[in-house]
């Protein structure tokens, strides 16, 4: 393969990922509109999920195509960039709102993924009896929040409804909005085929792993929904959204997202990520719940904090590339 056609491969996997993903969101919000899920749903699902598509299609992808690194480090690329890049951009924006209750909840389980993605790390190995119990998980935490939300709606419920409300708007008509979601699918799995075909070439053309491809091209890229839905949620002053996104995002990613890819090709766990990258992963999750704990906002400079501190992060990545 030349070089074109691997950066071409790269790049337009990347742009087929957003456009596969901004379509995923568009029709999978809009049929739920039409039929009557309400606002807390959608919020709680469908915005998360849709936004976190490509990451799965590629880590997918990445383990079927025998490249661990690819599709674990997009995973901890992912959640690093999420918090430090992200999160860093959007409350330089503007300063992010925590509500004190949702916060409490929402913290204790991105800790506790988190804490799951090392201890799966540091194992070397991640069966499908793993995933299973990661997907489980995730599946009663998000009905243990919609129900505590229904009972006694909160400033949570009104994170959900504002995620809702601030998704990318779609067709009314069911056919075409159903349509929309299954061609959003087909997309994002085509640019995630790319994607990962023109990684593992630049990795071997380079002789970097594909370890440090997945945790810099590949996670920032499949990121790349988040990051503009938080920017968005930062300009209307949704604060609140930008934050539910990445922690959000964060649990998705590994409950979900991991869980599924184990489940449907096991994984061995790159040694390098082992050494360095998860507890990167870590640090900025505990950075982040100390940030947010210390009074309830994230301050712009907190978010210069983080920035600075992701590149830092791709320097040393850059350096033993």
């Amino acid at each position: 393969m030349g070089a074109t056609t691997m950066w071409f491969e790269i790049l337009g996997g990347l742009v087929l990922l957003l456009i596969g993903g901004e379509l995923l969101v568009r029709g999978a919000v809009a049929s739920a509109k039409s039929l009557g899920v309400s606002p807390l749903v959608i919020g709680l699902t469908l915005v998360g999920f849709g936004t976190s598509t490509p990451e799965l299609v590629t880590s997918i992808t990445a383990a079927l195509n025998n490249s661990p690194g690819i599709a674990v480090g997009n995973v901890v690329g992912s959640n690093i960039a999420n918090v430090l890049l992200i999160l860093g951009i959007a409350a330089m924006i503007y300063p992010l709102a925590i509500d004190p209750k949702g916060f409490r909840r929402d913290a204790i389980m991105v800790v506790v993924a988190a804490l799951a993605c090392l201890a799966v790390v540091l194992n070397g190995f991640m069966g499908r009896w793993v995933g299973f119990v990661f997907v489980a998980v995730l599946i009663a935490y998000v009905v243990y929040v919609y129900q505590s939300e229904r009972r006694a709606p909160d400033e949570a419920a009104v994170v959900a409804e504002h995620r809702a409300e601030d998704a990318p708007k779609g067709p009314k008509a069911m056919w075409i909005s159903i349509a929309m979601a299954v061609i959003g699918i087909a997309i994002t799995i085509l640019g995630a085929k790319f994607l990962v075909s023109g990684s593992i070439e630049l990795a071997k053309g380079f002789g970097i792993s594909d370890t440090i491809i997945g945790l810099t091209i590949v996670a920032v890229g499949t990121s790349m929904p988040e990051l503009v839905s938080s920017v968005i949620a930062a300009l209307r002053k949704h604060s609140d959204v930008a934050y539910g996104n990445i922690i959000g995002s964060n649990i998705f990613n590994v409950l979900f997202i991991l869980g599924a890819t184990s489940i449907i090709s096991p994984i061995a766990m790159p040694s390098q990520i082992a050494a360095f990258d998860i507890w990167v992963m870590l640090a900025a999750t505990a950075l982040l719940v100390f940030f947010a704990r210390s009074g309830f906002k994230l301050q712009r400079w907190e978010g210069l904090v983080f920035m600075l501190a992701y590149c830092g992060y791709t320097g040393y990545l850059i350096s033993i590339a």
